[in-house]
Order: C-alpha cells, then sequence, then structure tokens
C-alpha cells in the first residue's frame, strides 16, 4: 500500500530580524565593552519554526519579507543554510537586534523599531499563499507590523480563504492573534504571559485549566497550547480534552525559540506521527526542554535526552 504523503508546511515570519549575538566574560551598562565572539543569525519565530522542522526531516518553505541590506543578509543566512524559503521584497529594511550574553546577569536582548512590510510584499504574500495546493499547514508565527492597517486586507483576506482548504496554526500576539483567534485556526500556542493578558478579566481568579476551557467556548480557535518556561505546558483540543506536560528540567542556557521548537515538534508530531494532541505535547517537550539548555536555537545535541 502506497504511504499517504504528508501535507506541506509553511511559517510566516511577519517580522524578520537580522541578530547579531555578543559574549562578553562580563558586562554592565555605562561603558565601552569589548566582546569575547560575536555570532549572526536570522531570528523571526516562523524561521525558528523552520529550522526545527527541518532538524526533524520535515519538508517546509519559510515565508518572510526582507528589506535593505539587513534583509538581503538574512536571505543570504538562509540559502546558506538550506533552509528553504520565499521572500517578499519589503518597503523598508528589515529589523535588526543585537543579543547579549555573559557575566552574572540574565541574558539580554536589544532590537530595531518594527517595520510594515508594505503594501506590495503582503500583496505578493498573499498570492503566494493563494497559488498554494489546497491541504497544505501554515503556521503563523510572532508579530505582523501594521496588522490592523488596510494594507494587511489581502493577507486577511487569503488567510480566510486558506482555512476553507487547508490548516493554520497561530503562534502570535496583540491584534493578529485577536482576529485569529476569532477564526477556526486549528491551534493556538502562546505562552502564559500573553495568554494571561489576552484572556484578561475573564474568570479572574480561575486556575489556567479553567480559562482554558473558557477560551476554547468563547472563540473559535479549535485547540490551545499554553507555555509556561520551564514549567507544565497546557493544553486543551478540539474535543474538550485538556492536561498538562512537565518538561524535563534542565539547566537553561537561553530561553530563545524553545516555544518555535515546541511548536515544530508538535506540528511533526500531529502531521508525520498521527498523534492526539496531548501526545504530540508530550513528545515535543523534551525538544524544546532541550533547546533552552544550549545557547543555540534548534541546534541542541541530537537526540535530546529522553529521545
Amino acid at each position: 500500500m502506497k504511504r499517504k504523503r504528508p501535507p506541506p508546511i509553511l511559517t510566516l515570519t511577519g517580522n524578520l530580524l537580522w541578530e547579531q549575538t555578543l559574549e562578553f566574560p562580563d558586562w554592565a551598562p555605562g561603558r565601552s565593552q569589548r566582546a569575547a565572539t560575536a555570532r549572526f543569525q536570522v531570528g523571526g519565530k516562523g524561521i525558528n519554526v523552520s529550522r526545527m522542522l527541518n532538524r526533524l526531516g520535515d519538508a517546509n518553505t519559510a515565508l518572510c519579507f526582507t528589506g535593505g541590506f539587513s534583509g538581503a543578509a538574512c536571505a543570504a543566512w538562509l540559502r546558506e543554510r538550506k533552509i528553504g524559503f520565499r521572500a517578499f521584497p519589503a518597503a523598508g529594511a528589515t529589523r535588526t537586534g543585537t543579543v547579549v550574553r555573559g557575566g552574572a546577569g540574565p541574558e539580554t536582548t536589544f532590537l530595531g523599531p518594527d517595520t510594515p512590510p508594505g503594501k506590495a510584499a503582503i500583496r505578493a504574500c498573499a498570492a503566494y499563499l493563494d497559488g498554494r495546493p489546497d491541504g497544505g499547514i501554515l503556521a503563523v508565527s510572532g508579530s505582523l507590523p501594521g496588522w490592523q492597517s488596510p494594507d494587511f486586507n489581502p493577507l486577511r483576506a487569503a488567510l480566510e480563504r486558506w482555512m476553507r482548504r487547508g490548516t493554520l496554526v497561530a503562534d502570535t500576539y496583540g491584534p493578529p492573534l485577536a482576529w485569529l483567534a476569532e477564526r477556526p485556526v486549528a491551534l493556538v500556542k502562546i505562552n502564559r504571559d500573553e495568554f494571561d493578558a489576552f484572556t484578561a478579566g475573564r474568570s479572574p481568579g480561575a486556575r489556567l485549566a479553567a480559562r482554558l476551557r473558557d477560551a476554547r467556548g468563547r472563540f473559535r480557535a479549535l485547540s490551545w497550547v499554553v507555555t509556561d518556561g520551564g514549567g507544565p505546558v497546557a493544553f486543551i483540543d478540539a474535543e474538550g480534552a485538556a492536561g498538562t506536560v512537565v518538561p524535563p528540567a534542565v539547566r537553561e542556557v537561553s530561553p530563545t525559540g524553545s516555544g518555535d521548537v515546541l511548536l515544530a515538534c508538535i506540528l511533526h508530531a500531529r502531521t508525520r506521527l498521527g498523534l492526539a494532541l496531548g501526545e504530540a505535547v508530550a513528545f515535543a517537550a523534551p525538544f524544546a526542554a532541550a533547546n533552552a539548555a544550549d545557547p543555540g536555537i534548534a541546534e541542541f545535541p541530537w537526540p535530546p535526552p529522553g529521545k
């Protein structure tokens, strides 16, 4: 019997990041300091999801908006690492950021201003989505600067059409999350702080499980996963089955990208392994913990502990 080919996966990064990580023996604000090492990488939640999907052997395409010298550098980095992507030329330069590590203080990230991609780039992205075959999976990840502008009308319309012919997953926040949660997206993945802010005023004082049930009943999103740093991951699926998964305890080096690794592994477990949502979260949790124990993103030793 011929094995059915898994559906194609797309990730959408609305706010790409040219990112440099500087490592210091020690550092403090208010004086000049020389880094011991410097490293460049491309950031953005959808890019992180694609990197982990690549690690799992799942074919995927990362959609993003690129502009200026920083956008060109991001595109070159993605090509060098054989990360399949489709870049839509943005009106402004891709944002830049710096991660500072070292010394007694926690890892600190400095980000440049968000820049909306512009009307032409948004229209090009919408047209690309409309041209994809039915049955695909699209993960909308991270912020989408300018979302409330009329410039985003073509993309919103394309996402509405996508939900009628494929699977849409959301790992975003703010106005895009408010819009997506009111639609039948297959899954909302969100961290605890963002979930608390999003559901503020609903079921005050109630436990997380009760607020997840409330969210499942209040919004049209079919299922939810809520992460909480190294704490338990809570979930509720489309049938109302809920629970928590405790990830392995690790010595945290950098939490950056761990939620994105979790989402990639959930997608893999759901689409490639055929697992239920709770089983998929249990499958994914050790990978996310391993990512937090490593300074990179989706670069931890393989296989992770417990796998």
